[in-house]
């Protein structure tokens, strides 16, 4: 990947070739956007992409903060297909290249990134970018940290984890990322009961809901309170 600058015009030029583009024999693929004074979001996300559409929902036509890009580690993750709907620029970047500093933060200042969002992103961030961006990298967990966190406690594995432990409540968690899974600064936590009778997959019902209802609503409240200094 990699980006034109066209400073004079005001404009950024990012090219994109996608693996089908260069099958077919295509080299460049010219995506331009006006620059001007909106925060701009990365979104970091390794599967289908439940909560990125939803925030890409809430952010589409917002005043002050947009989606401007989507990275995930998955070549074929579903989050490319729903970013593109919504003419998000999208970059796949193999684990692998995680860790190589000068990749993702040329990426992320072609794009002028100012906050970074995890949405079912399951690599554990590079220390450069905790530091680069501190408490500017959100994080949504499905369970009330501390509990059911920690590393592999993602998704599934912890919808089964409060099931089995016959827990009576369970919920979100928005954090910010630190250099540990799950151990980040607490921002906000909403809860919902769990019955005797539910299922992994029943809980994972009641907490995507709140998943969708205060995911980005937190995430804009956090940024416009940094906005205006308080």
């Amino acid at each position: 990947f990699g980006s034109l600058c066209l400073c004079g015009e005001n404009i950024i030029a990012n090219f994109l070739t996608t693996k089908k583009q260069r099958q077919k024999g295509f080299t460049k693929d010219y995506t331009f956007y006006i620059l001007d004074s909106k925060i701009n979001i990365a979104i970091f996300a390794s599967g289908g992409g439940s909560n990125a559409e939803a925030l890409m929902k809430y952010f589409e036509h917002h005043s002050k903060i947009r989606i401007a890009l989507v990275v995930t580690n998955v070549e074929t993750a579903g989050v490319i297909a729903k970013a593109e709907q919504f003419g998000i620029p999208t970059k796949y970047i193999a684990k692998k290249y995680f860790i190589d500093e000068e990749i993702i933060s040329t990426l992320l200042s072609d794009f002028n990134i100012n906050y970074i969002v995890l949405a079912g992103f399951l690599l554990l961030i590079p220390t450069y970018l905790i530091e680069a961006f501190e408490k500017r990298i959100f994080n949504i967990h499905p369970a009330l940290l501390p509990a059911f966190g920690g590393k592999g406690m993602y998704g599934a594995n912890v919808h089964t984890a409060v099931a089995t432990a016959k827990a009576k409540i369970t919920g979100i968690t928005i954090h910010f990322c630190n250099a540990h899974y799950d151990e980040g600064g607490i921002i906000f936590q909403a809860a919902c009961k769990v019955s005797e009778t539910d299922s992994p997959e029943d809980i994972a019902r009641h907490v995507l809901k709140l998943e969708h209802a205060y995911y980005a609503m937190t995430i804009e409240r956090v940024i416009l309170r940094n906005l205006v200094g308080f």
